[in-house]
């Protein structure tokens, strides 16, 4: 979103529309402090950014799965915890990465999980969640973790209480669909709730999602967290939050 502007330019951008945190993919390419002073300027929280994801340009997306990146997985960590301890972000998404063609997936699910640990172990103390996200197949092919159920599994394999789901609501829809009814069932284990319609992912009301209903669900549920507006606008950023403001 707000991508009419550059990307420092955004936070006045959120804070314009009304939004009190914002989320990103990234962060480190920019100084943590000049972050943190953008973020009091506009009296904005940061509730959530990822790990770094590898070559990303190369198509990486993650290294927490893959074999023989344990030693490069820690450094990305300790970078992820010192970016969130001086942005105040209580929450890290963990990417996973795309499984290799000669690596199993059993294999690479334990490499997830046990650097899940080693971070969240770090994490813990400094009262910051981890979460993972089930991604699409059609979207990321190959991507380890692309269903809700398989993303609870891993949650649970961890053992750690600050170990979470992060449910898309638009990559439950293009992967599996009943989003009601799986929100529900993982509710206890849902840390964070990002949302876009299908199909384009774009903003609520350009799809088939029922998302009026799916507010209202979620409320009646008793979530408690906040709610990623992980979409592409279909037009510009700003005309397209008018669904937030008949929300």
């Amino acid at each position: 979103m707000f991508q009419e502007v550059d990307f420092l330019q955004r936070f006045a951008a959120a804070a314009q529309a009304g939004f009190t945190s914002v989320e990103m993919m990234f962060p480190y390419d920019y100084e943590a402090g000049q972050i943190s002073q953008l973020l009091a300027e506009h009296n904005l929280k940061m509730d959530l950014f990822n790990l770094p994801p590898g070559d990303f340009k190369n198509g990486e997306r993650g290294i927490a799965a893959l074999p023989g990146r344990q030693d490069e997985f820690k450094q990305y960590a300790d970078k992820a915890l010192d970016y969130a301890k001086a942005l105040s972000c209580p929450k890290l998404h963990c990417m996973s990465g795309i499984v290799p063609k000669d690596a199993s997936q059993a294999d690479c699910t334990k490499i997830y999980v046990e650097n899940l640990q080693y971070l969240a172990q770090k994490a813990q103390p400094l009262g910051i969640k981890i979460l993972v996200e089930a991604i699409n197949p059609t979207d990321m092919p190959n991507y380890l973790v692309n269903n809700q159920e398989q993303s609870l599994e891993i949650v649970q394999q961890t053992g750690m209480d600050n170990v979470k789901m992060q449910f898309d609501i638009y990559h439950c829809q293009m992967a599996q669909g009943n989003v009601a009814d799986r929100f529900a069932k993982f509710l206890p284990h849902i840390g964070h709730v990002q949302i876009a319609d299908v199909p384009g992912r774009h903003e609520p009301g350009t799809g088939e999602i029922n998302y009026p209903f799916l507010f209202n669900h979620m409320d009646d549920m008793g979530y408690q967290g906040t709610i990623g507006c992980e979409y592409v606008p279909k037009d510009n950023t700003q005309t397209g939050l008018s669904w937030l403001k008949d929300a």
